[in-house]
């Protein structure tokens, strides 16, 4: 196991991504995630909320940097909020994840695991992880090139006392069946060792591949991805958020989006 600090930022309203990222190369920092914010898609209820939902804070930016990297002073007057943790990851995951992540947000033709129905009714929201007419009604309504792309969604989770083991019977079940056959797939989890999410209370992360968010979608419409959602994960969780990210590359732009420059 290795160090990593996980940063979310919010960036000044005069600063770009690519500005952003320009400058952490100039001082020698090179991501091993960099990533621009989606939106939520499971907001947390007691842990970090102050931190995270309130003030107003529009989040720009998801940077995951060596333990050896941190962001000089001189970038960081172009930040207006921060929030980080420091996690305990697989050596072998942060050293491998360029060329595996490559491969995914690349996929080579016939890779990508078709999309599937719906098989449960919507819930009234996706707080549980279930579909809802309300993320339904905003995948309709993101461009195709946005909606057909890949995307990573940051997991950070906090456990009820004694139950570690029943959600780690829910990251198996994924792992195998009912996220992978939906293209899930775990990039990097890890336990959270320092920093504002340690302070709060939150245990670990995971951050996780899907095809498009039409398949996670597709994924949380499922009656076997519910029926193991249900039967390990929501009684394990004491909190949790999901948030989606779409990986850049140095200038700031989505990494292999089909048209150049398409909007949310």
């Amino acid at each position: 196991m290795v160090l990593c600090n996980l940063h979310l930022i919010s960036l000044k309203a005069d600063v770009s991504l690519g500005a952003f990222l320009s400058k952490l190369r100039q001082n020698g920092i090179k991501p091993v995630v960099q990533a621009r914010v989606v939106r939520w898609m499971i907001l947390p209820t007691e842990i970090s909320i102050g931190h995270l939902l309130g003030r107003n804070i529009s989040w720009n930016l998801l940077l995951f940097l060596k333990d050896t990297d941190s962001i000089p002073q001189g970038v960081r007057q172009d930040i207006q909020a921060i929030w980080s943790a420091a996690c305990g990851v697989s050596a072998k995951a942060l050293s491998s994840y360029a060329s595996a992540n490559a491969e995914l947000l690349r996929p080579s033709p016939g890779s990508v695991a078709p999309l599937k129905q719906h098989t449960v009714e919507p819930s009234r929201t996706s707080q549980d992880l279930e579909m809802s007419p309300e993320l339904s009604e905003w995948i309709a309504a993101t461009p195709a090139p946005m909606r057909e792309h890949p995307v990573s969604m940051l997991n950070l989770l906090a456990f009820h006392p004694g139950k570690i083991n029943q959600y780690k019977a829910y990251g198996t079940a994924f792992s195998t069946k009912v996220g992978s056959q939906h293209g899930g797939r775990v990039k990097i989890v890890g336990k959270v060792a320092g920093g504002q999410a340690q302070d709060d209370g939150w245990e670990e992360i995971a951050f996780v591949h899907y095809p498009s968010v039409q398949h996670f979608a597709a994924m949380a419409g499922s009656k076997d991805y519910q029926e193991v959602n249900h039967r390990y994960r929501l009684g394990a969780l004491k909190d949790t958020f999901i948030l989606c990210v779409m990986e850049v590359d140095d200038d700031g732009d989505v990494v292999n989006l089909s048209r150049a420059r398409e909007k949310l």
